[in-house]
């Protein structure tokens, strides 16, 4: 997630990058927790960050201070040992930090007009990619190997976004998803899928990397609304599940699996015959699903799919049922844990399983002393 405003309790969230583990911030230090578990495996009182990203599960943490103490510097990166409390590297930049992404093989930061490449290991610069201004530091980052892609902000005045391949060192494709400027952007975990959202809100757009070429349009709503995140579920081969948090408290699914084979329903009848995919997809709400007022309208939240998994049919060859963990952490100081259920005949339900407070919660060894 991008710099957050410090009227919220925790001034930054972010997941791992196989969601694993996720990570908060408030005005004190920062937190490490362990998604299937709730565990707290790591905490360190020393001030206020606004950036605290992991590496998968390891003990390397890329962490850049709030500038209230002057040793907690927004320009400084702080490559942070957990193991052993101490930093490993600092990076010191012309202007502040807005967003950190890594990988095993790189490492990404993105200022307000300058977005740097830097090997992980040698921290050797590979390359510098000149951007708009970002004020928000908005960016998305696949984290695979294979497809490992880098989307940023193309336009300040439309909705156009750059990919840029991370391993390649070039960019890949520049792609006009919306009228109006990004609010935000995800990709799938093995860069095959982009999500888009604008400021208005009402339109996800979903493209195909590779190509660049669109592939679902999904509405989530009449009124505008600002989205705080977007997630695709995780998979090898193709998503399944993309999700959306939005101010009005609500989450929302739309599901890609179903989505194709209702496109192929519809593509044969006569109104599916005689408008545009961009349009008769838009309309349809068979895709969507709506868990509404999962938090309190305008709490800043943020929403990850943690795991998806498909139930067979034991009567056929596909898939009878498919249920995905839906996980959510707000800013001012919650962590929630949804099921959603949803089978062949695009009937869906949600139930909580988790949810605590994450500015209280006391360490095990905290307990037991």
């Amino acid at each position: 997630m991008a710099r957050q405003s410090s009227s919220y309790a925790i001034l930054c969230a972010s997941f791992n990058q196989d969601n694993s583990g996720f990570a908060i911030s408030t005005k004190d230090g920062f937190k490490i927790f362990d998604s299937n578990t709730g565990r707290l495996c790591y905490e360190r009182a020393v001030g206020a960050f606004i950036i605290v990203e992991m590496l998968y599960s390891s003990s390397l943490l890329a962490i850049v201070g709030a500038g209230e103490q002057p040793s907690l510097s927004p320009r400084r990166l702080c490559l942070f040992n957990t193991t052993t409390g101490a930093p490993l590297r600092e990076m010191t930049f012309l202007t502040s930090i807005l967003a950190v992404r890594l990988n095993r093989k790189r490492l990404v930061v993105v200022l307000q007009e300058k977005t740097y490449i830097y090997d992980s290991n040698s921290l050797a610069i590979l390359d510098t990619v000149d951007t708009v201004p970002n004020l928000k530091g908005l960016c998305a980052f696949s984290p695979s190997l294979d497809g490992c892609f880098l989307a940023l902000p193309a336009s300040t005045i439309k909705g156009s976004v750059l990919v840029y391949n991370v391993m390649e060192l070039q960019s890949h494709c520049e792609i006009d998803a919306h009228r109006s400027p990004l609010a935000a952007i995800t990709l799938s975990s093995n860069g095959t899928y982009i999500a888009t959202a604008s400021e208005q809100g009402t339109i996800i757009r979903v493209h195909l990397v590779s190509e660049a070429t669109q592939s679902y349009s999904f509405r989530r709503g009449t009124y505008p609304s600002t989205i705080f995140s977007l997630s695709f579920a995780p998979s090898l081969q193709l998503p399944d599940i993309l999700a959306a948090m939005s101010s009005s408290g609500s989450v929302h699914i739309f599901s890609l699996g179903f989505a194709t084979n209702q496109r192929c329903q519809r593509s044969s009848s006569f109104l599916g015959s005689i408008l545009p995919d961009s349009v008769n997809d838009a309309l349809d709400p068979a895709d969507h699903h709506v868990l509404h007022t999962a938090v309190s309208a305008g709490v800043r939240s943020y929403a990850v799919v943690r795991k998806v998994d498909k139930i067979p049919d034991s009567s056929s060859s596909e898939f009878s049922s498919c249920r995905a963990v839906v996980s959510l952490i707000t800013y001012n100081g919650y962590f929630q844990e949804y099921t959603f259920s949803i089978n062949n005949k695009n009937e869906s339900s949600w139930s909580l399983d988790r949810e605590f407070n994450l500015l209280t919660f006391i360490s095990d060894s905290a307990k037991s002393s």
